[in-house]
């Protein structure tokens, strides 16, 4: 297991609290203000959400006032988790953190980005921002963590958390850009800063309370301060839901094409994230789309036919997520009839309910598709719908028709939605007499686009990896923001996004259109596993870690120096191990590829786990290490081919690990290990700072006394990475040239001394006669004790 993990699991870190959790909380569990007394507590004795500030006026009681209001909300939040296991468990599907990391995450935030906007001069606790700066963004829904990780007390995290609030309060008190008479607060006030740690923390009470909703329901109990359910939620509900009676029924509305134009102005006077910046023009033809969102009682429909077992309806993904989880109905409807009997019930955040047919049902990006690809065949059986409508979801160019449809100016939101914590719950679809019901709060919808920047996008160097290592092909966008969301995910502005497998307060609308009609759909080519042919690209992996000699073999006659990259890089590694006295417990390998480098370090540790973004060549490697074999047939002349066979050590392989992870946000588990090599990944990061931050510290990737080698060809790519994130490679506003080099010294030091310095040449052979050679520059540090 990684190094500082426990073998005990997530039941180790019971039996630490000294503190009462259950529930109701006591006085001492507030650190900031008492919700009796804090800003958005209603008549009713409930805490609502205060609206986005105006950096152009606010001044500084409203700026301390939205900041109690986002912190108390937090914290009344987490007092509706009954007991410590609460905090400790980790969630069913293992995709995330236990709840413990959500409860100190938001504050540590606020301290790192004040640090980085120079408006905080030191850490709080260095330990803590440490452990709980970066959460997760899973791979895929079998890429489940393993929970091992001993947390802090929650007495010592509410001491953190007290100390914290004092911090951010004194800065909004004595800050001088906050004075009577302020000029606007920009995107390059330092200020700034302290806005994106009000609006990261808006993030996580949305996103926690879905977490809550997924915990054993004896482990939550709505906290008093906290808006309750909507009031049409009833005590009983029929069990075979009818249309006009039980849930509305549900009319396409047309909407005609026209010119639409996305994205926020630079110079609006709220907080944006930076995927909100930019601008693009989109026509989009004649469309229609479901005046409601989907309901609980539509949705029972597709159920009830069999359309969970209905492979046809699913995605190829979407079919392997569901058959993976076995999943037969959304997941928070509760069964409560005899099997078979399709009788339900739903599960809220905090207590489960008799099914509210006229709810938006609650799916994840692939149910909504499945449903979609459900409704056309069924729409389609009496032969009254022409052959060439598509179903789909709408597009985010749609969604702005949609919005010039019902009125919306794009700089605010209906009063009447529900939206901005009003209601602690869904409501019923169809309300109201707009054209089109929901098009904001209720829940976030799904929209067919990938998660995309808009031109004009630009990074944002508090926050540089909040956008840019989602604009992957392998996430997609929500619009319109759920009953939970407050601050700039209540806006109009808001542009989301979650992997298709993930749930969040989200469901969706039917659209659809003649199938030579355009609907604005952004889609990306899938990120990094789209870069080439993926077979020829595993196959030349393979070649090349695992049988380099008989590959270079032609090229003896030009050079003989060329040798197999991965041993000369063990060689190298293990030479100074041996000489250094360095530890051989574990080892680390991020851009593993197909694993030849661990193979050979495996003869040397204990453990070694090897990491990679590129799935298509870390299930290469998983494959190899199953078989225990290496078989690839690569091209030799023509139509000609040579097929390479090798066994590989099973003891060896029986010591490495090999997981598909993104490079900026590795497991918080991950550290101590004796040696950590960065196989030529640097450059294939939206910001490789990220990766390079976890090397030291308090919780570092590399252990005390232990190695680190870094391999990059320093060939750096704007389609990449950002140009203002390359470590180097580019001149200076003066003029001088910036070395990737220095920069990377500069950025680990003091902590990591270089030792020596290599050019290795790395050779990749498509064909015997053909061969790509890179040089790559290799730094081999070694950390302080």
């Amino acid at each position: 297991m990684p190094a500082g993990s426990t073998e005990a699991g997530w039941t180790a870190n019971l039996g630490q609290a000294e503190m009462d959790l259950s529930c109701p909380r006591g006085s001492d569990w507030w650190t900031g203000k008492n919700p009796d007394r804090c800003p958005g507590i209603s008549r009713e004795g409930y805490l609502t959400a205060l609206p986005i500030p105006n950096l152009a006026t606010c001044n500084r009681q409203e700026v301390r006032d939205y900041f109690d209001n986002g912190w108390t909300i937090t914290e009344a939040l987490f007092a509706s988790l009954n007991t410590e296991e609460a905090f400790y468990r980790p969630p069913y599907h293992d995709l995330r953190h236990p709840m413990v990391f959500y409860y100190a995450h938001p504050a540590v935030l606020y301290v790192n980005k004040l640090r980085v906007a120079g408006l905080v001069q030191s850490p709080v606790d260095e330990y803590i921002e440490s452990l709980f700066e970066t959460g997760v963004d899973e791979m895929s829904w079998d890429d489940m963590a393993k929970n091992h990780i001993r947390w802090p007390s929650i007495d010592q995290l509410i001491a953190y958390r007290k100390q914290v609030y004092e911090l951010v309060a004194s800065v909004i008190e004595s800050h001088q850009g906050l004075a009577d008479g302020h000029g606007p607060i920009t995107l390059n006030d330092p200020l700034w800063a302290l806005f994106m740690g009000f609006e990261h923390e808006r993030i996580h009470i949305e996103t926690s309370s879905v977490l809550m909703r997924e915990l054993p329901l004896h482990l939550v109990k709505r906290s008093q301060w906290l808006p309750p359910l909507h009031p049409s939620v009833s005590e009983e509900s029929r069990s075979a839901p009818r249309a006009g009676e039980d849930y509305p029924d549900n009319p396409f509305v047309s909407v005609s094409g026209g010119t639409v134009t996305l994205g926020k102005s630079f110079d609006f006077p709220t907080f944006g994230w930076d995927n909100e910046y930019g601008e693009r023009t989109q026509t989009v033809d004649s469309f229609e789309v479901s005046r409601n969102l989907i309901s609980n009682g539509e949705f029972w429909e597709f159920v009830s036919s069999g359309g969970y077992q209905e492979k046809r309806f699913w995605s190829e993904t979407g079919w392997r997520w569901r058959t993976f989880r076995n999943v037969k109905w959304p997941t928070f409807w509760t069964p409560c009839g005899p099997a078979g009997s399709h009788e339900y019930s739903l599960r809220n955040c905090f207590e489960t309910v008799p099914m509210p047919w006229s709810w938006p049902c609650v799916v994840n990006y692939h149910e909504a598709r499945a449903y979609t690809s459900w409704r056309q065949e069924r729409d389609s059986a009496d032969g009254k719908l022409s052959a060439d409508i598509v179903y789909e979801l709408p597009s985010e160019a749609q969604h702005q028709r949609l919005r010039e449809l019902c009125g919306h100016d794009n700089e605010g939101v209906a009063a009447s939605a529900n939206i901005n914590f009003r209601c602690g719950s869904e409501s019923p679809v169809g309300e109201g007499d707009s054209p089109v019901s929901d098009l904001f709060g209720n829940v976030w919808q799904w929209l067919e686009d990938h998660f995309n920047p808009l031109p004009g996008f630009k990074i944002h160097r508090y926050y540089d990896d909040f956008s840019t290592p989602c604009y992957d092909g392998e996430h997609q966008m929500i619009m319109g923001g759920s009953f939970i969301s407050i601050g700039d995910e209540a806006t109009s502005h808001a542009r989301f996004h979650f992997r298709p497998h993930f749930f969040q307060h989200a469901g969706f609308r039917l659209a659809r259109r003649k199938a030579s009609a355009e609907s604005g759909v952004v889609l990306l080519s899938g990120g990094p596993e789209g870069q080439g042919s993926a077979s020829g690209s595993v196959s030349s992996e393979i070649l090349s870690h695992y049988f380099a000699n008989e590959a270079l073999s032609p090229l003896e006659k030009v050079s003989g120096q060329l040798s197999c990259y991965q041993q000369t890089v063990a060689d190298w590694l293990t030479a100074y191990i041996d000489e250094a006295g360095t530890g051989t417990g574990s080892a680390l390998e991020v851009g593993g590829s197909v694993g030849g480098l661990a193979h050979i370090l495996a003869g040397k540790f204990q453990r070694v786990i090897s990491v990679d973004l590129r799935g298509h060549l870390v299930e290469a490697a998983q494959k190899l290490k199953e078989t225990g074999r290496v078989e690839v047939c690569v091209p030799e002349e023509g139509a000609l081919t040579r097929e390479f066979v090798r066994d590989l050590d099973t003891d060896r392989l029986n010591r490495i690990d090999f997981r598909r992870c993104d490079p900026s946000s590795l497991p918080a588990d991950y550290l101590d290990f004796d040696a950590v090599v960065l196989s030529d990944v640097l450059t294939r990061l939206p910001s490789p700072s990220s990766l390079l931050s976890r090397m030291g510290g308090p919780r570092g990737l590399v252990a005390p006394r232990g190695l680190l080698l870094v391999l990059s060809a320093f060939d750096w790519s704007e389609t990449v990475t950002p140009k203002e994130l390359w470590l180097g490679g580019y001149a200076d506003e003066e003029g001088k040239p910036v070395s990737s080099e220095d920069s990377l010294r500069s950025a680990l030091a003091p902590e990591f001394q270089l030792l020596q310095k290599r050019e290795l040449p790395m050779v990749l052979r498509h064909d015997s006669r053909r061969f790509e050679i890179r040089m790559l520059t290799g730094l081999l540090f070694k950390r302080s004790s």
